[in-house]
């Protein structure tokens, strides 16, 4: 049977073991919104992960909505990631973005000359997001145009080869909990009447638009997507989600893809989230279609991962919170040895304190 700690092979992407770190909004971009130092040292000390997924990063200064998130669309972000990308393979380790647009899930405040944030549609997200003066509320969004919509492919085709440029191994494009690709998805947020609303086939368009558009940058086996079918996380549900799910992914299979990264149950809550959505099926329908590798994600600890692969129900596990307390996570859980917990009070602070200051294991 399959280990969780034996090497596994991503394509032509040699990983050590099958832990990844999945992606975490930390907060601690400078003003231009790069990453720092402490970027560089946060993911050098989680470098024995087989595959960090970088916290989520946005293609264009419209992509954003939470305080000092980073980007990859300028030269001195291209330039930081690169630091970051360099300390981690010096380390040994293998790194991925993640790409990012937040779509209607942001605020006025974050937008270049204060305008609406962009959306499928002028539906305002019931929902907060975190700016200087802590949480508010989302400012309602406008309608994205046909002509916007095709450059926003574009857009995203620029931020692969920013990450190109940048080091990073693969990229995975950010197609869960509700921000810009998934509010194409779903029919509470895409009301559109065009080519890219209504049917199925078009709320898919955009995202497999920007997939073929990434394939033509990377290989399509270093590019992964990461969705989220059973959440409703950001005021976005869809009437029938498996009808939209399994058209997608087969479509994605067919791509022969890197991976699917699933998030299971509701992002941040219980796993058995919607239950009517069978995440089993949906990822038997990405192998069957020809996807390469299936990474589950959400509440997993150490037994529940092992499983996980030596079922053959994951091919790869992601873990979040227990990555940021423990920067040498993979050591723990292949020796069984106690965690450090997470202080969440940290998370989105900025600074140093419960960023790269936690422990590493000593015997």
């Amino acid at each position: 049977m399959p280990s969780l700690y034996e090497p596994f092979s991503l394509g032509d992407l040699a990983l050590s073991n099958r832990i990844v770190m999945a992606p975490l909004t930390r907060s601690r971009a400078n003003a231009q919104l790069e990453p720092t130092d402490l970027a560089v040292t946060y993911y050098q000390q989680r470098a024995s992960a087989g595959l960090i997924i970088t916290e989520a990063s946005q293609v264009c200064p419209e992509g954003q909505g939470y305080v000092s998130t980073p980007g990859i669309y300028s030269a001195g972000q291209i330039a930081g990631w690169r630091r970051v990308t360099d300390a981690v393979h010096a380390a040994g380790g293998k790194i991925c973005i993640q790409l990012w647009h937040v779509g209607r899930i942001s605020h006025r405040y974050f937008q270049p000359n204060h305008a609406a944030p962009v959306a499928p549609s002028a539906i305002a997200a019931k929902a907060k997001v975190f700016t200087p003066d802590g949480l508010e509320d989302c400012s309602e969004p406008r309608a994205l145009t046909a002509d916007e919509i095709t450059c926003l492919v574009s857009i995203y085709a620029q931020a692969a080869r920013n990450a190109q440029q940048a080091g990073f191994d693969m990229i995975e494009l950010h197609g869960a909990n509700g921000y810009l690709i998934d509010q194409f998805l779903r029919d509470q947020s895409n009301r559109r009447t065009d080519a890219f609303g209504g049917s199925i086939e078009n709320r898919i368009r955009f995202p497999l638009a920007v997939i073929d558009a990434l394939c033509q940058v990377y290989p399509p086996h270093r590019v992964g997507i990461r969705l989220s079918p059973a959440a409703t996380v950001h005021d976005c549900e869809d009437s029938a989600p498996m009808d939209v799910f399994s058209t997608l992914v087969g479509e994605l299979g067919s791509r022969r893809l890197g991976y699917l990264h699933f998030i299971e149950g509701q992002t941040r809550g219980p796993r058995d989230w919607r239950p009517e959505v069978d995440l089993q099926w949906l990822k038997g329908v990405f192998r069957e279609s020809g996807g390469l590798t299936v990474m589950a994600n959400n509440g997993y600890d150490r037994h529940m991962a092992e499983q996980a692969v030596a079922s053959g129900a994951a091919d790869l596990v992601a873990f979040g919170v227990p990555f940021i307390a423990n920067p040498d996570l993979v050591l723990r859980l292949q020796r069984g040895v106690a965690l450090n917990q997470a202080d969440s009070s940290t998370f989105y602070k900025g600074g140093p304190k419960g960023y790269i200051d936690y422990p590493f294991y000593s015997e």
